[in-house]
């Protein structure tokens, strides 16, 4: 296989307002998988479908609680960035993050999604384990909320933990249609004063007239005969301990139509770093010139919820002058682990704790193997604050990311010998940018079958010289030796990540990257319970 030294080139000036939507179930090809207790893929039709009396059998013995109702508009909107940096962008109502949605476990959402886009639309609620018919799949699970009609979320939620939702049509999600989704425990252990949401992002969308759709049509020409960057080191567990070999400070902002990533690369995910080179880099929607700024007492415990929700890149994130307890994983009670900086690839979510000094400090994301930075304040008393170039230096320290962690004794999975195993080979290049599963691109009617009742394994075996981060929908999984209970896990290039569920939810549940753009292309995959 060549390498690639240039990434892409995000051309936005060929952002056309015409630039029709995507859609995930494009280029349909019947999959050949490799399976042991199954033979390989299915047809859907063998599935149990979003319908079934199954899926309202399970979500009765929920036992859905009090109704939290809520309306949510997505709309075409101007969005102010800060420092005088205004786009055009789609969002749900007029901010960015969209506005947190906050129940508690045992509630029933019932929410209303009207689409005042100028094309179809879904909400996908990440992480949660949630009836099938509601999991905002179109031409899965549900159809698309055309222009103008509006879909009515009604669903369960039984887990506490920290989420988010957004849409899973096309590259949507690269746009500004995305919030945080927070469920409290009604028994919560944790002892805090504060809590601060905080979502990571990286942003194209309206700069110079650039578009998602415009991006993932530059990326799909491929970059064939080029090269790339090499490998970074790795550890035994698939992750490297040591950090990016260059400290530089981040480079000034690209400017002009065109911008390129070049050879951007991370030795934490072994090697390439992404594919796109984002303008700006977001904290709660706001450029490092102009930071969102959270107040607290000196001494105050605060807990962190820190969402990744970019397209196509991992952020290392670090509060200046501070340690970090890391309590949970995509929603998850861990072990407690103490960290300097933590590391989060697309749709992982971190929980922590800090106790907090006297001062104003950074809370500095880094564009892992970008070489930018996203910014917040974190407020205590008087003093100046952090400038947008602040780079604490704990950014340099102590590295942990999900993989690293272990379950807490309340959430581990019961000691099972898997029933099936499903592998998984995360296959493609920047070549063709043909990113596939066991080489076929995402067919909605082709699918990996499971049972109800079952332990399923799926391992995941990346053949590539990209990192993935790969997503389940529906249920959480447990990583190897006592891992975390997880759904969204970092696979490196060259590295297998196997992972165990029971599966005790039943319908068509999509497995994929969630890079958004090596999704889009087809790295994407459904899981079907038998009839």
């Amino acid at each position: 296989m060549s390498r690639l030294t240039r990434r892409a080139l995000i051309g936005a000036g060929i952002a056309a307002a015409g630039t029709g939507l995507l859609t995930a179930c494009s280029d349909a090809t019947q999959h050949t998988g490799h399976s042991s207790g199954g033979s390989g893929t299915s047809p859907t039709a063998d599935f149990l479908g979003p319908d079934s009396k199954q899926i309202a059998a399970t979500e009765a013995g929920r036992k859905p609680g009090p109704e939290r109702k809520v309306r949510l508009t997505a709309v075409e909107t101007p969005l102010d960035l800060g420092a005088g940096r205004t786009v055009r962008s789609w969002a749900y109502g007029d901010e960015l993050p969209g506005k947190e949605v906050r129940l508690t476990a045992g509630d029933t959402l019932a929410l209303t999604l009207a689409n005042n886009l100028p094309e179809a639309t879904s909400l996908h609620w990440h992480g949660l384990a949630l009836r099938n018919d509601m999991d905002g799949v179109p031409g899965l699970t549900q159809r698309d909320i055309k222009a103008g009609g509006s879909f009515d979320y009604r669903f369960a939620v039984t887990h506490p933990g920290t989420y988010w939702f957004h849409p899973h049509s096309g590259v949507q999600q690269d746009r500004g249609l995305y919030a945080p989704l927070i469920v409290e425990d009604p028994k919560e252990p944790l002892q805090y004063d504060k809590e601060w949401v905080i979502v990571l992002d990286d942003w194209v969308d309206g700069v110079d007239g650039s578009t998602p759709d415009a991006v993932f049509a530059e990326l799909g020409k491929g970059m064939g005969g080029m090269e790339h960057g090499g490998s970074g080191g790795t550890d035994g567990h698939g992750m490297s301990h040591t950090s990016v070999t260059t400290r530089t400070a981040p480079s000034p902002e690209p400017s002009g139509p065109s911008r390129m990533l070049m050879g951007a690369t991370s030795d934490l995910l072994g090697g390439d770093a992404g594919d796109v080179g984002y303008p700006y880099y977001l904290v709660n929607g706001r450029t490092p010139e102009n930071p969102q700024t959270f107040t607290a007492k000196p001494g105050d415990r605060i807990r962190l919820r820190i969402i990744n929700a970019g397209g196509d890149t991992a952020f290392r994130v670090a509060l200046g002058g501070h340690e970090l307890t890391v309590t949970h994983t995509d929603g998850f009670p861990v072990t407690h682990a103490r960290a300097d900086a933590l590391l989060l690839g697309m749709g992982e979510r971190l929980d922590a704790l800090v106790t907090v000094k006297s001062g104003a400090f950074p809370l500095t994301a880094l564009a892992e193997g970008k070489n930018r930075t996203a910014l917040a304040v974190l407020r205590t008393s008087g003093g100046a604050a952090p400038t947008a170039s602040a780079r604490p230096k704990e950014l340099d320290g102590k590295v942990l990311h999900g993989g690293q962690l272990k379950a807490a004794e309340s959430v581990r999975l019961g000691s099972r010998e898997p029933d099936r195993t499903i592998e998984l080979e995360l296959t493609g290049s920047m070549d063709k940018y043909d990113w596939a599963v066991n080489g076929k691109k995402y067919d909605p009617a082709q699918g990996y079958a499971v049972r109800s009742g079952e332990r399923v394994r799926l391992s995941f075996v990346n053949t590539t010289t990209m990192w993935h981060p790969m997503h389940l929908h529906g249920h959480t999984y447990a990583l190897a030796d006592g891992g975390a209970r997880k759904d969204t896990s970092i696979v490196l290039p060259g590295k297998r990540v196997d992972v165990d569920f029971d599966a005790d939810n039943p319908g068509l549940w999509m497995v994929h990257c969630h890079n958004v753009y090596h999704g889009e292309s087809g790295m994407m995959t459904v899981l079907g319970y038998l009839k």
